[in-house]
């Protein structure tokens, strides 16, 4: 594969983002909305709602993103199957300049992944170099897309700024890469079944951010954690593979990702409460507060409370089951894969045990895993991922 790339060499410690910020008409709507428009933070109309009018729910929509690539994978497996016997005697040749290239920007990937995510890091270790590669490529442009709004230059970001993102996404996925980094997924993308479209919801779910800062349900915020968290595994299962001897589904095993997905986000949400607060943002259902005799003035001053705790205790619970269900996807996938997702499964879940802990005080006290709690879930998980597709991880009193 050849590729025409702008190119930067950003030094280890800097994560370079670039958007082209011309003059062309982008031909599409605005997502911003003025501030008048919105009270105590509540959008009177979801800037979204257009591209979302066709869907009864939040997970109808995401169902139909899930279906797509699951059906993507079932192809490819298929034709694989066809032309297992036929030997490819004129396989495409990629110049040895532009080889060079992709390996320093897979270089650059793993460097990136391995300073701000050294437990996923360490957890892909074990899956093949190709595989491996591709991962790392795919978790840096999550981490790229989720700086943009949540990142230093976060302030300077505006709505036509993630427009030239998602124009950029395009791009890559057209084997037009902006940059190094940008290089190393077009390559991932032209060799596993991955689709554009959780890509784009990533950055919907960005969108979200910048105007959106109350959910008045859960149906509301369930399509916000799919966006932003969610989607990371519907990107992430084409490149780990699925078990040869797994007897489940492809849309089931994708389904049992996007539950990973929802319950870390969800699990995001409960820990920092009192940051997002401090900001003015609550990620949590206004009803389910309001049945609980809470509001946002009970958030703003921090009150650990009878209700509080029973609050808690409901969120941490619908947490778990979504952790639940993920578990029955992790043993489904290729033996290789599973130590990076049961290591993330069984992290995530201890930081509603430390919510647990501390008394659910997430206002002045920040629940968090230990090094050493990290270290010692690393051989869990490892156990964890030698076990064979259907087998119970409680059965072995892991779960």
């Amino acid at each position: 594969m050849n590729f025409c790339v702008k190119w930067l060499n950003p030094p280890p410690q800097t994560l370079v983002i670039i958007i082209n910020f011309g003059d062309k008409d982008m031909g599409r709507t605005n997502a911003s909305m003025t501030k008048a428009q919105y009270e105590s933070g509540v959008a009177t109309e979801d800037p979204l709602d257009h591209q979302r009018s066709t869907f009864s729910s939040s997970e109808q929509k995401v169902q139909e993103v899930v279906a797509k690539q699951a059906a993507m994978v079932d192809e490819l497996q298929s034709r694989r199957r066809r032309s297992a016997a036929v030997q490819d005697v004129r396989p495409d040749l990629i110049p040895v300049s532009s080889q060079e290239l992709l390996e320093e920007a897979y270089v650059r990937c793993g460097e990136v992944c391995a300073e701000y995510a050294k437990t996923f890091y360490l957890g892909t270790k074990l899956m093949t170099p190709e595989r491996q590669r591709a991962i790392w490529a795919i978790y840096v442009w999550c981490r790229r897309t989720d700086e943009l709004v949540d990142g230093p230059n976060a302030s300077r970001i505006t709505p036509t700024a993630l427009d030239r993102w998602e124009d950029r996404l395009e791009d890559i996925f057209q084997g037009q890469p902006y940059d190094m980094l940008d290089a190393a997924l077009a390559d991932t993308v032209a060799k596993y079944p991955v689709d554009i479209q959780p890509f784009r919801d990533m950055i919907d779910g960005m969108r979200m951010d910048m105007v959106k800062s109350r959910y008045a349900n859960f149906d509301e915020l369930y399509l916000y954690c799919y966006d932003v968290a969610g989607t990371v595994g519907l990107m992430s299962v084409p490149v780990m593979g699925i078990s040869s001897s797994s007897k489940a589904t492809t849309e089931s095993v994708y389904n049992a990702a996007l539950a990973l997905g929802i319950a870390n986000q969800l699990t995001n949400i409960l820990r920092d409460v009192g940051e997002d607060a401090r900001r003015k943002r609550i990620y949590l259902p206004q009803d389910e507060l309001a049945r609980f005799g809470l509001s946002d003035e009970d958030i703003f001053a921090g009150r650990v409370t009878e209700k509080w705790r029973a609050f808690m205790r409901d969120q941490i619970k619908r947490a778990r089951m979504f952790f639940a269900e993920a578990e029955k996807g992790v043993m489904e996938l290729d033996k290789d894969s599973r130590w990076p997702v049961w290591a993330s499964l069984l992290l995530y879940q201890q930081i509603l045990d430390s919510l647990e802990a501390n008394d659910y005080d997430n206002f002045t006290k920040r629940a968090y895993v230990g090094k050493w709690k990290k270290l010692l879930s690393l051989p869990a998980a490892y156990a964890l991922a030698l076990m064979p597709p259907t087998s119970s991880p409680k059965l072995l009193g892991f779960s």
